[in-house]
């Protein structure tokens, strides 16, 4: 059932699962993908957190305490999302340890509200570090413009991160710009730089949900041609850039320090459109030193049917080019894609984490005890 994944594993990617509740740690399932499916991250989300927590399953007994505690609605949230974090980072912590920190890795994201505030992004991935308080932990922080100096900033104090909603490949470049001036400061601040580590989170599925919505408005054989597409072209030459950028001068100062590379990881690798092939983010995308966070249905077709062939991404640069200069040619701006899937991103979690608030501020309330 695994050997998919194995070969997957085997040819340099790294397994995330993109997914967690309290069920999925108390009852072992976690614990058994480990050890069966490969898996060797996980990755959090603001939605991930909504649907969890509103499915309501092993939270009863932490709100009905929160609640009588007589709590903050924010503040039961953090205390409820980084007590699975820290629970599942204490079940990955073997792989952490056995990889020399590189997975083992779990990530919980800043609120995503304060996307577009830099010292707010800061001052809350301190906090969650700081509560989480787990080496293998990664704080995720948006790739927006007000993002970027906070990715330096959190960086260069030491903290782990996992970049999350890039989209462009400019933003792309922008992120690991931050990524190696945050390692810069880290290092003048005389920190260990072998002890921070980052994977930037390259979105994928979207890409091609919006492009070929595009497509299909243009309605030509030229158009029909290019769909799904888009998003592999786009992923593939974010690699590109990660060869580039991680095989320059300025990293190479770094990494005699003993620097980490900062990851690709793909995300949102579930397939959109029923017509592709429900493995095609995972088949498509093999190369070394990458990550694949998967839902669990993701991973459960890559290890059934997965046709992993080994690399599937170097040496296609030349065609992945050729494919998105065809959708600019048909008048698909691919500035106005990313930016649009950037806001939607951002506005997305937060519109998770907004009704989760609401959720747990009624749990709180009904569970919240009357006054003698």
């Amino acid at each position: 059932m695994t050997d998919a994944l194995k070969r997957l594993s085997d040819e340099g990617v790294a397994i995330w699962l993109d997914d967690l509740s309290r069920k999925r740690i108390t009852s072992g399932n976690l614990a058994e993908l480990i050890d069966q499916s490969h898996v060797v991250g996980v990755t959090t989300n603001p939605a991930i957190f909504q649907k969890a927590i509103s499915e309501g399953d092993g939270y009863e007994q932490q709100l009905a305490d929160l609640a009588t505690r007589r709590v903050t609605v924010e503040e039961a949230l953090r205390m409820i999302t980084t007590a699975d974090v820290r629970d599942a980072a204490d079940i990955l912590r073997p792989v952490y340890d056995r990889t020399d920190g590189q997975d083992g890795r779990v990530s919980i994201e800043v609120d995503p509200r304060l996307a577009h505030s830099t010292p707010a992004t800061v001052a809350e991935a301190k906090q969650l570090a700081w509560l989480v308080d787990r080496p293998n932990t990664l704080i995720k922080i948006p790739a927006t413009k007000a993002g970027l100096p906070a990715i330096t900033e959190v960086i260069g104090r030491g903290i782990s991160v996992n970049v999350t909603l890039i989209f462009s490949l400019e933003r792309y470049r922008e992120v690991m710009d931050a990524y190696l001036a945050g390692l810069e400061k880290a290092k003048a601040a005389g920190l260990d730089l072998s002890l921070i580590h980052s994977v930037a989170s390259f979105f994928v599925s979207r890409v091609d949900s919006e492009i070929d919505k595009r497509l299909d408005a243009v309605g030509t054989d030229e158009a029909m041609a290019l769909k799904g597409k888009a998003a592999l072209a786009n992923a593939r030459l974010a690699y590109e850039a990660y060869e580039e950028v991680f095989s320059s001068d300025r990293w190479a100062a770094l990494e005699r320090v003993g620097a980490n590379k900062q990851r690709p990881l793909w995300a949102s690798t579930g397939v959109k459109d029923p017509a592709y092939k429900d493995t095609l983010y995972v088949d498509d995308l093999v190369a070394p030193n990458t990550v694949n966070t998967m839902p669990e249905a993701t991973l459960e077709a890559a290890a059934d049917h997965g046709q992993i062939t080994g690399d599937t991404v170097r040496g296609t640069y030349d065609q992945a080019r050729a494919e998105l200069d065809a959708v600019a040619k048909l008048g698909i701006s691919y500035d106005d894609v990313v930016q649009l899937l950037e806001d939607e991103g951002v506005e997305k979690f937060a519109v998770s984490w907004n009704d989760l608030l609401k959720s747990t501020e009624a749990e709180l309330e009904r569970l919240a005890p009357t006054e003698a």
